[in-house]
């Protein structure tokens, strides 16, 4: 007791001293110390600043102190100004090669697009459309999604459903009955039966405001790409496999996220229509939320054999472990945003929708969310280009990310193991594609 009574008091002066304490000390009695010496910046930002100097407590507060934070807010919900204005003058001159903020265990939340577009594989647009625009939008959509399905597949010789409901659409009537006919969605063909019975896909005709919205998405994406190429990949060039052509969207896949529960886990998008190095818009609206990312990170020795096609979901079983190894990513998605997803994004990353504590209700589309992802289905992707299995089924197209023998490598596979009623082959194919990502067919295919 007297060794506690006689123990030096902490001191609470502008500036704390630096010392062993700014890296003893718990993340939580840090924020306190900042908070009570800056009570005007919000707990979320003090957390981004603190983690940028490296749980550094005086750096942090001296960061703080020379950018003269206002506490005003963005008319944007969740915006936040960029974390370049705490950096302090010493650290005015960028290193050679940017080191990623996240860290073990920890989840980085992004709102800058500068912020966005430097240490993730996307670039992000606030107030993407005009406010009457987006609310007709988000009304139309908020009526069809009135009567979505979840989408139902299996897994570990399940039958499961998606966590939230969804719908695909495409350009005219005749799109339609192509899709139904000649692509196949979880290893079958959409027939009407087979989709009242599984609900395994909802292909709808583009409505109006989808068709009037896709062309400014158009050239938003295509613009992004350019920009992109000049600043972020390796001598100004496009990355191999990715399409030199520009980014036109022929179909959109909306998905409605209903309340703070609903969600996606982690994942990348299913490249086997879309073709390697895969550039994806996506639109959101109505209530915001987080879409996460991390990095993919391979591992040495046997991956449970995700290039000897392996169910969907194998390759995922541990994501919850690996979601931690480096560190999360937070990108908030206000309504009206446009993210572009980039050729880097499906093969080296991993992207979900968190579930949230709470959400605040939008006033027009209440709890739900909705967003559309504009897709390039590439013609030289079409199943007649592709190889098929030893069951007659059109392959999907996969890459290895949990091995590093063969990482990036592109792979077809059966894919009829998805479908509940139905057993795959062993079918398994090394895919080759040029430099612009166009299929080199082998001119005989075999099973495993």
């Amino acid at each position: 007791m007297k060794s506690f009574l006689t123990r030096p008091k902490r001191r609470l002066s502008s500036e704390p001293e630096p010392g062993p304490g700014d890296g003893d000390e718990p993340t939580e009695v840090k924020l306190a110390l900042l908070s009570s010496l800056h009570s005007a910046v919000d707990q979320e930002t003090l957390l981004d600043i603190l983690l940028a100097h490296e749980g550094s407590v005086s750096e942090a507060s001296a960061a703080l102190q020379t950018c003269h934070h206002s506490g005003k807010k963005s008319g944007v919900v969740g915006y936040q100004q960029s974390l370049k204005q705490y950096t302090l003058p010493g650290d005015a001159t960028p290193p050679t090669k940017k080191k990623l903020k996240s860290k073990k265990g920890s989840t980085l939340h992004l709102y800058d697009p500068d912020d966005v577009a430097e240490h993730t594989p996307c670039t992000i647009i606030h107030n993407f459309l005009p406010p009457g625009e987006a609310n007709d939008l988000l009304r139309e959509l908020l009526d069809e999604a009135e009567s979505f399905e979840k989408i139902t597949f299996k897994l570990f010789d399940n039958v499961v459903s998606s966590p939230h409901t969804s719908g695909f659409f495409v350009e005219s009537y005749d799109a339609v009955q192509t899709q139904k006919a000649d692509y196949y969605y979880n290893g079958s063909k959409l027939t009407a039966s087979f989709i009242r019975v599984l609900c395994l896909c909802d292909i709808r005709r583009i409505t109006p405001q989808l068709t009037r919205v896709k062309p400014v998405v158009q050239e938003a994406v295509n613009k992004e790409i350019q920009h992109r190429i000049k600043t972020r990949y390796p001598g100004g060039k496009k990355l191999k496999h990715q399409s030199p052509d520009p980014w036109v969207p022929n179909s959109a896949f909306v998905n409605c996220y209903n309340g703070a529960r609903e969600s996606v886990g982690w994942h990348s998008d299913q490249l086997t229509y879309l073709g390697p190095r895969a550039v994806i818009g996506s639109i959101s609206l109505g209530v915001a939320r987080e879409f996460r990312v991390r990095r993919v990170l391979p591992k040495d020795g046997e991956a449970k054999g995700e290039a000897k096609g392996e169910a969907k979901g194998d390759a995922d079983a541990d994501a919850d472990a690996d979601a931690d190894a480096e560190g999360q990513m937070s990108i908030h998605l206000p309504h009206n945003s446009l993210l572009v997803m980039h050729a880097e994004m499906q093969e080296e990353w991993k992207h979900c929708i968190a579930p949230a504590a709470s959400i605040d209700p939008h006033p027009v589309a209440g709890v739900r969310r909705i967003n559309i992802t504009y897709r390039d289905y590439r013609q030289r992707m079409h199943p007649r280009h592709t190889p098929r299995c030893g069951c007659g089924v059109p392959c999907v197209l996969r890459v290895v990310q949990r091995k590093r023998e063969n990482f990036g490598r592109y792979f077809w596979m059966c894919h009829a193991s998805n479908v509940p009623g139905k057993d795959g082959c062993s079918f398994f194919q090394w895919a080759e594609f040029d430099d612009d990502g166009n299929p080199m067919l082998k001119t005989s295919a075999k099973p495993a």
